[in-house]
């Protein structure tokens, strides 16, 4: 018998935005240009939190109400101008599409391209993202290099997470049982959503966020992915 849960784990599947790629970083200047220009006296860090949040709600609006997987991309640009009304930003359809343009340079963590590649040493390394298919590519070949095996896009289950298709597509996808899973997130959500459908799970506190009180807890928490090769023992 296995010494411990995620002994027979075999795949790591990494969420990737917010969790590979450093969404604050990359977004946050772009953001405050833009507001800048426009005379806002609201900052680019409280807008852009304000932005993220819109966009889960949108994407959860899409699962609740069984309209699909509208795309990633387009969740962001409707969050956009929703934040925008809020906060009584006036905009053109143009300036939009200029600020959504900054979502195509997204830049990675400083710890994951060492991570990675320990990581990568051991156990076949994926991407199950929320993002489009064609975007995920895009950004496997220009922005994050790591040669993962595979880039599962949650368009294949036509749900966002957490939805429970998700990670069961993602297991069919892979010829893999679930409990050779691991999912590796920065998101709550997430590590709850794969541990209910039979993964393994690391939650990657990048946030400093306390996890949900939910039954569907992690096998254990680490500040990044150096740490993350470090606690699987790579």
């Amino acid at each position: 018998m296995a010494s411990n849960p995620y002994a027979r784990v075999t795949t790591l599947a990494f969420d990737i935005f917010g969790t590979v790629l450093d969404l604050t970083g990359s977004m946050t200047p772009p953001t405050r240009q833009f507001l800048q220009k426009k005379g806002a006296p609201m900052s680019a860090e409280a807008f852009y939190d304000q932005w993220r949040a819109r966009q889960r709600i949108e994407q959860y609006q899409d699962s609740l109400m069984m309209l699909g997987h509208s795309g990633y991309l387009e969740t962001c640009r409707k969050a956009l101008i929703y934040c925008l009304r809020l906060n009584n930003i006036p905009f053109t359809d143009q300036e939009v599409r200029g600020l959504m343009q900054a979502w195509q340079g997204l830049t990675p963590y400083a710890d994951v391209a060492e991570g990675l590649r320990r990581l990568g040493k051991r156990y076949q390394l994926v991407a199950l993202s929320n993002g489009e298919q064609p975007y995920l590519e895009h950004l496997a070949k220009e922005r994050m290099p790591f040669g993962f095996k595979a880039l599962i896009s949650v368009q294949r289950a036509g749900m966002f997470k957490p939805h429970p298709s998700v990670y069961r597509t993602g297991a069919m996808v892979l010829g893999v049982e679930a409990h050779e899973i691991m999912m590796v997130a920065a998101h709550a959500f997430d590590i709850m959503g794969a541990r209910a459908c039979g993964y393994r799970g690391a939650y990657v506190n990048r946030y400093r966020l306390p996890y949900e009180e939910s039954p569907f807890q992690p096998d254990f928490e680490v500040r990044d992915f150096v740490e993350l090769a470090d606690k699987l023992e790579v």
